[in-house]
């Protein structure tokens, strides 16, 4: 079936933040949601909801909790409980409520930048210290791509003075788009339970996968390892129903659950019931034909973004995402030719009327980065790509 991706939808009028934050004549292409139509078996499950009258509270369902479950295991082999699943009002609440619930005041919090900007506040939020294992930069011509450097991570756990209670893992990984193996899962939880620390998975992108990459849940490796890791995901970004706020987190560990219950009650969580109507549906599989023919078409955006970039604006380098719809943009060499007086991003906001998100923001080693959303039709990414060439060339 053709989904017409190509189709352009005016979401200004849905009061959509990615395009109502600029003014009219910007085209944004930063915060990470697309610009495709929501597949129509999870837009009429609302319809139907909707239909039965009054939108009261509602308590998630086991057939929620199964639908998560019978996912997992259709996707890794992962056999989970419905008993093991709790539902969190987005992501970034899921990290908060894992991080109250494992982590004393004044402990560390470890995560690997650049990386997703709302890690960096997670110590802020619970009183904890932040640390840092930064992701080894490695450049090659114009392209770019991270490793993990197993020894500055094994040297960050009890940074700052501070023990280490939880690593905060984005897995795939937002912005590079890296999706790891399983050599390199096992050696950093090889680390994590030699200093006895918790682990919080972000994998939210887990079903953004490029062009036949594979993602593996950290806690399907052992049991050993999934009783001391929180795993986080969601549909919203996989079928672009961000806006309902409907995630999960799926702890094997009864002691770990009980705390991180208690946490959620604490934080005052609780889920939008139209959001989990629709994540019965997102995660039934009926909408993973929609979905094959996304991340096809996502795969042509990525490769057209990196084509065009060799022939027209080469100083610039980039990721080749092997998972979510996010390119990591390297701006430095025209920075430092001056071609770019300052900041990248208000540079492209202001010469070329382009929004993207600030590399800056993603922690150290973000510095005139930019971050690129190609989840849009094929056309507007080449206005916007034509847009900055313009800006640079003037």
């Amino acid at each position: 079936m053709n989904y017409q991706f190509d189709t352009i939808i005016d979401r200004r009028s849905s009061n959509s933040k990615k395009w109502t934050i600029y003014a009219d004549d910007v085209l944004p292409l930063w915060i990470a949601d697309m610009d495709f139509a929501t597949p129509e078996p999870i837009l009429d499950a609302i319809r139907d909801k909707l239909s039965q009258g009054p939108l009261g509270y509602e308590q998630p369902t086991r057939d929620l909790y199964e639908t998560v479950a019978t996912r997992m295991y259709r996707l890794y082999g992962w056999k989970v409980e419905p008993e093991m699943i709790i539902t969190v009002p987005g992501i970034a609440s899921g990290f908060n409520a894992a991080a109250k619930a494992v982590c004393e005041p004044g402990e560390g919090i470890l995560m690997q930048p650049p990386v997703y900007f709302p890690f960096l506040k997670v110590h802020e939020n619970q009183g904890l210290t932040r640390q840092y294992a930064p992701l080894l930069r490695v450049t090659n011509g114009n392209r770019l791509r991270y490793e993990i450097d197993f020894d500055i991570f094994k040297s960050s756990l009890g940074s700052d003075g501070a023990r280490t209670g939880m690593f905060l893992m984005s897995n795939p990984h937002n912005p590079t788009g890296n999706t790891f193996t399983r050599e390199e899962l096992s050696r950093l939880v090889e680390i994590c339970l030699q200093g006895d620390v918790i682990i919080c998975s972000d994998e939210i992108h887990s079903e953004i996968l490029l062009d036949g990459a594979q993602h593996i849940p950290l806690a399907t490796l052992s049991a050993e390892i999934a009783a001391r890791t929180i795993t986080l995901v969601a549909p919203s970004k996989t079928f672009n129903t961000a806006g309902l706020f409907c995630g999960f987190a799926i702890i094997t560990n009864p002691d770990l659950l009980k705390r991180f219950k208690i946490a959620c009650e604490k934080m005052t969580l609780h889920v939008n019931s139209l959001g989990q109507a629709a994540a019965v549906t997102a995660f039934s599989g009926i909408c993973d034909d929609w979905l094959r023919e996304a991340l096809e078409y996502l795969t042509a955006n990525r490769d057209f973004v990196i084509e065009y970039i060799n022939h027209h604006m080469p100083e610039i380098r980039t990721t080749v995402p092997d998972a979510t719809f996010l390119m990591w943009l390297d701006c430095n060499i025209l920075v430092e030719s001056g071609r770019i007086p300052d900041s990248p991003c208000e540079f492209f906001l202001k010469e070329a009327k382009v929004g993207l998100n600030n590399g800056a923001d993603f922690g150290p080693g973000g510095e005139n980065f930019v971050r690129l959303n190609i989840a849009c039709p094929r056309s507007i990414l080449e206005n916007a790509l034509d847009r900055m060439r313009t800006a640079l060339e003037t």
